[in-house]
């Protein structure tokens, strides 16, 4: 059975999904087509449920809870890894500013609007080409995701606030960025298969840290090594394998956040034989 996935060309998401694409681990007869794409248009896929299984932002799953199902494994949660809102030294902003953001579904987005709701103008932009955005003068200043949190002090941007420090400040809880939703009609045997594969496939990660190098530079922006290991060391820890009570209260709260119930929005395994 082929199963179509979505995923970012981010090093995290090529880290642990390494194993279950290029079949390093048994996929038990599951064979998984990826579907690179940036997170925004994850979202975007996401929303209209095309895939069966997908990466999204959390901010997004609120629109698109009704199609997925969210799994144990693979999300992007933690502490001091939250978006950044930067701009250049000489520029002051100010509620006129021009923002720009790395898409309307993002969860950077939507922290922007819980922390700096006076901040309306915005201009969408493909994550990658936000930092010279900024620095062309397109724009006031940017909200800046994956790899461009390594960069923009070398390319003499600054930073304004840290919105996902906001975010643990206000709340208490990690930052809750995205994670991997599996489609909800999908028969719950193979919802059950892919969580633990995916899980497996988590493991193997961490487990053979350099495997997955190849790949991962096949498709990241950032080509530096040190900069990849800083993005994965970022992003996958302990929620990437688990969401834990802790995380799926970050996930509850964002839904709280946004005025949307969030009631049966985890896929639970104990309940498939």
């Amino acid at each position: 059975m082929k199963l179509t996935l979505g995923l970012s060309p981010c090093p995290n998401d090529t880290f642990i999904f390494d194993a279950l694409i290029n079949q390093k681990i048994d996929t038990e007869g599951l064979e998984f087509a990826p579907k690179f794409a940036d997170i925004e248009q994850l979202n975007l896929f996401a929303i209209k449920g095309d895939l069966d299984v997908t990466k999204f932002s959390f901010s997004a799953f609120t629109d698109c809870f009704q199609n997925y199902l969210l799994l144990d494994s693979g999300s992007a949660l933690g502490r001091a890894c939250g978006p950044l809102l930067v701009k250049k030294p000489s520029t002051i902003i100010n509620d006129n500013s021009e923002i720009a953001i790395p898409g309307n579904y993002t969860t950077a987005n939507l922290l922007l609007k819980l922390f700096y709701p006076s901040y309306s103008r915005k201009k969408e932009v493909l994550f990658s080409d936000i930092e010279n955005e900024i620095l062309n003068e397109k724009v006031d200043a940017g909200v800046i995701i994956h790899e461009n949190r390594f960069t923009f002090l070398e390319k003499g941007l600054e930073k304004v606030s840290d919105l996902g420090e906001l975010w643990e400040s206000s709340t208490g809880t990690p930052i809750p960025l995205g994670g991997i939703g599996i489609k909800r009609e999908m028969p719950a045997y193979i919802q059950k298969k892919v969580e633990q594969l995916l899980r497996k496939s988590v493991l193997y990660a961490f487990n053979n840290r350099n495997a997955s190098l190849d790949f991962i530079k096949k498709y990241s922006q950032e080509l530096n090594e040190d900069v990849i290991n800083q993005h994965i060391d970022l992003y996958v820890n302990e929620y990437t394998l688990s969401l834990s009570e802790s995380g799926k209260n970050a996930i509850k709260l964002l839904f709280k956040k946004v005025g949307v119930k969030s009631q049966h929005i985890f896929f639970d395994s104990s309940f498939v034989t």
